[in-house]
């Protein structure tokens, strides 16, 4: 019986459009500014502290960062420094309603079936927990992270791991096969599969011919597997 469920956001919950096309593209914009204005905040001196650590170099100018994290951005790498910023830097465009958190239909009457059903809702994203916690508190569908009893990002581990999907079942404290994980890339749900967990994966557009896992279009469809 499952008793939790975690899901991915990006392409699951959310178009991934609206990340490409809206989120990377305001942070792009906006992300030198932000960083030479706020860099002695301590939350950014933390980040760009983590940047350093990254690429390795501990007396790294405010310059040679902001170099670095376009690089990190052009290559889509996951960083957790530049995660951080993003998520401070979408904050503004969230707060200044320039848009909203994209949430497929389908999304939110299933999140509060299952929570109705006692079922135990988490997120699992590569963006940071801050990021996460905006897109669903200025979602299209209003602030709904009361549905949410926690949120995890990549500081448990990267999304391939299986290490990272053992660390969130200890810190869950339910038993793997209790935890359902919803996403829509194979290669994480592999991860979660080894770790011991229940899959399914979300696909909005052509079937993944590579995966081994149940494949479905909606989250209404998945139901029949919470018994």
């Amino acid at each position: 019986m499952i008793r939790a469920i975690v899901t991915d956001i990006e392409g699951t919950t959310s178009d991934i459009r609206f990340v490409h096309e809206v989120l990377f593209p305001y942070a792009r914009t906006h992300l030198a500014e932000f960083v030479q204005r706020e860099q002695q905040q301590p939350a950014v001196a933390e980040a760009l502290n983590r940047v350093r650590e990254e690429i390795a170099q501990p007396q790294a100018d405010v310059q040679t960062l902001i170099a670095a994290l376009f690089g990190f951005m052009d290559e889509d790498k996951k960083s957790t420094g530049l995660k951080a910023l993003q998520g401070m830097i979408w904050r503004d465009g969230y707060l200044s309603g320039r848009f909203t958190g994209h949430l497929y239909a389908d999304v939110l009457p299933a999140l509060q079936a299952w929570r109705a059903q006692g079922i135990a809702l988490y997120v699992y994203s590569s963006g940071s927990v801050a990021a996460q916690k905006l897109l669903f508190g200025y979602s299209d569908e209003g602030d709904i992270t009361a549905l949410f009893s926690g949120y995890f990002d990549t500081h448990v581990g990267a999304k391939r791991d299986v290490a990272s999907y053992q660390n969130i079942a200890r810190q869950i404290d339910l038993p793997a096969e209790q935890l359902l994980f919803l996403s829509d890339i194979h290669q994480e749900l592999d991860a979660a599969a080894a770790a011991g967990w229940q899959t399914i994966q979300l696909i909005r557009g052509e079937a993944d011919s590579s995966s081994q896992h149940r494949q479905v279009a909606s989250f209404d469809q998945i139901t029949a597997e919470l018994t």
